[in-house]
């Protein structure tokens, strides 16, 4: 039997295995891809099992996250050195390496995380524009690889791929080739049951290169890999395979998408494809084979590894490590706004603050979705990348929130680039999905949300959050600001990019906001809450704020001392970080007296720190944002008589 034969059989019954063993998973695609997957990994694909971090590899993505048995097979079979074949045999166990998708950091070979379809594919073209990026700066000697994917039907209707897939057709990402598993078949019948796209054209209308081929035939899937290569255009390689190839009785159903093929199937499947050998059984020759796979790059690594050895800026570009003093401009940014008493919205202090940064940290890329104008993500040291001029570090998202999320994910994963990105704070609903995946992954993602309340005014509630600060508040590793004036928004970037493990979030208004600190000595938004305003003596009551907020709970504490009633006013600009505090210090800042919450936003999950809230309970309005915030009572007087009542209660 021919040897590549036997290595893709080596990777179906590896898989196949694994999914009876936990009587759960998807081996239909594990079987269809496996010949291409094969050819790819045996042939084509830079990487070294024994250096899996290795900053010039090849990036793989199985952007079909439910077939992860692939992957881990692959993993397994090419050497890598943190899976074993008890990993295997423990799939889809708790605590297991080999989770039932591929989950970033559980092992050294997955690039992402993947699972929720449309996302690997989205993220992967930001992988495949960072290597355009970091290859811009340094050179083809330090970074010069391609990004390969593994993407089903389901990734392709996902909306999602076709908002990244026309800016990687835009930009002309060349280095990105997608192998699509052409096997007409989901979960509830067939593709054609609920599509008649042609999907090759669909690209081609999108500026990519399409080939089709047979996906159990290696020429034709090495031909195809040669041309994509040396094409000037990002390829996708559409594979006519039969998913779950092998098994007599389920193949070409989708009976075997995501059910075990069973015992007496697989039995089958062994006389059928010729495999003479038990479960989780690799003949030698076989498994000599792939480890040899594994050692193919070790000469392109070698010559890498000369290339960059003694280069500390490069290697301290391509960790993201912030250069020395980076933020040195950004402090003087804060002493400048307290002596001018600088009123300005939070969004243009963001900007101010990224004035400041991007000229200081060189691995900062940022973007917009069309609205850069108006999330001010701009500044005097940004460069927009186009096709084929990468050297720059602003990109035209354009009118797609969904792929910028999924794009900003690839860049921070591939590194070498610190990514931000713009858009109106009711717009990041688009971007939950890829935002929810930067949490769960712990990557270092910024997001620029602007217009973060009723004080929109005019465009009305189908502009106007109110239930997202609560939404992002409820999503575990992820950072949510509301910062209040210049220094708290400068402080919020400074978390946020010395945060390597959080994407964080800017809510930023679009109203101005007065300076309200009055020293920036020492980071307190990092507290996530502190006494902005104290008051003289014991306190009577406490109130808390955010963002614009802020500004009016200071106005009612003083019109409340007017009437003898000592109030402290507390800004909360994170409540993540508030919460990780000891709580010695937490109840120091919020204190024994009564609290008033106040935030134009709902009320939901406040209750956690305060009596009475000031806020929100239904949708917003259109009208001038001063009509708006008194319509609903986000006022002054408000905030009094909700201090006056709980004094009266208590």
């Amino acid at each position: 039997m021919d040897k590549k034969v036997l290595m893709a059989n080596a990777v179906r019954f590896l898989s196949v295995d694994a999914i009876n063993k936990a009587n759960s998973g998807h081996p239909g695609m594990p079987l269809g891809m496996a010949d291409v997957a094969t050819v790819l990994f045996a042939k084509f694909l830079k990487f070294n099992p024994h250096a899996p971090r290795w900053f010039d590899r090849d990036r793989f993505v199985l952007s079909v996250g439910h077939g992860s048995m692939l992957l881990y097979s692959l993993l397994y079979l090419t050497g890598f050195d943190d899976i074993t074949l008890e990993d295997i045999k423990n799939f889809r166990q708790l605590h297991a390496k080999t989770a039932g998708h591929p989950e970033f950091g559980n092992l050294a070979g997955i690039d992402m995380t993947t699972g929720p379809l449309g996302q690997g594919i989205s993220s992967a073209v930001g992988m495949a524009l960072a290597e355009r990026i970091v290859n811009a700066k340094f050179g083809d000697k330090y970074c010069n690889h391609f990004t390969y994917v593994i993407a089903g039907d389901g990734c392709l209707m996902e909306g999602i791929s076709e908002e990244a897939a026309s800016i990687a057709g835009h930009l002309k990402l060349n280095k990105l080739i997608v192998f699509w598993d052409n096997n007409n078949i989901t979960i509830d019948g067939t593709v054609a049951d609920a599509s008649s796209v042609n999907q090759a054209k669909r690209f081609e209308a999108m500026g990519w290169n399409a080939i089709e081929i047979n996906g159990h035939d290696f020429l034709e899937i090495e031909n195809a890999i040669l041309s994509a290569q040396k094409s000037d255009k990002p390829t996708i390689i559409a594979c006519k395979t039969t998913i779950g190839f092998g098994s007599p009785n389920k193949c070409g159903t989708s009976k075997c998408h995501g059910s075990p093929l069973g015992e007496d199937e697989t039995i089958l499947m062994r006389k059928n494809l010729g495999w003479k050998y038990g479960e989780f059984e690799i003949p030698d020759e076989v498994l000599k084979a792939w480890r040899e796979t594994g050692l193919r790059s070790d000469e392109e690594y070698a010559l890498w590894q000369r290339n960059v050895a003694g280069n500390k800026a490069f290697e301290d570009y391509i960790n993201d490590v912030l250069p020395s003093s980076w933020n040195k401009d950004l402090n003087a940014l804060k002493q400048k706004a307290i002596a001018e008493q600088t009123k300005v919205a939070t969004r243009k202090a963001s900007q101010m603050c990224l004035e400041e940064i991007v000229k200081n940290v060189p691995q900062m890329v940022g973007g917009s979705a069309d609205l850069a104008a108006s999330n001010l993500t701009l500044t005097s040291y940004s460069k927009t990348i186009k096709p084929n001029e990468y050297d720059g570090n602003n990109i035209k998202y354009g009118i797609r929130e969904h792929a910028m999320g999924a794009m900003m994910n690839g860049l921070a994963l591939h590194g070498g680039v610190i990514p931000f990105g713009g858009t109106f704070f009711v717009f990041s609903d688009y971007m939950r999905p890829s935002m929810r995946l930067a949490a769960l992954m712990g990557i270092r993602v910024i997001y620029v949300l602007t217009h973060d309340s009723i004080g929109v005014g005019e465009d009305g509630p189908t502009h106007q959050p109110v239930e997202h600060l609560a939404s992002y508040r409820a999503m575990p590793n992820i950072y949510t600001f509301r910062p209040c004036d210049v220094v708290e928004t400068a402080e919020s970037w400074e978390i946020a990019l010395a945060s390597e493990r959080t994407p964080s979030i800017l809510a930023l208004s679009r109203q101005n906001l007065p300076m309200l600190r009055t020293s920036s000595k020492e980071n307190l938004s990092g507290k996530g809450a502190y006494v902005i305003k104290d008051c003289e003596g014991e306190r009577d009551a406490t109130i808390i704020a955010t963002g614009s907020e802020v500004s009016l709970a200071v106005e009612a504490q003083e019109k409340l001392k007017e009437k003898g009633i000592r109030v402290a006013v507390v800004s909360m600009p994170c409540m993540e970080l508030f919460d990780m505090q000891p709580q010695e210090y937490q109840r120091k800042v919020l204190g024994d007296a009564p609290r008033v919450a106040v935030e134009a936003a709902t009320t939901f999950g406040w209750d956690k720190y305060a009596d009475a809230t000031v806020g929100m309970e239904t949708f917003g309005a259109s009208g001038k944002g001063a009509d708006v915030y008194e319509f609903f009572g986000i006022t002054v007087d408000e905030i009094i008589k909700k201090v006056e009542k709980l004094l009266i209660l208590k």
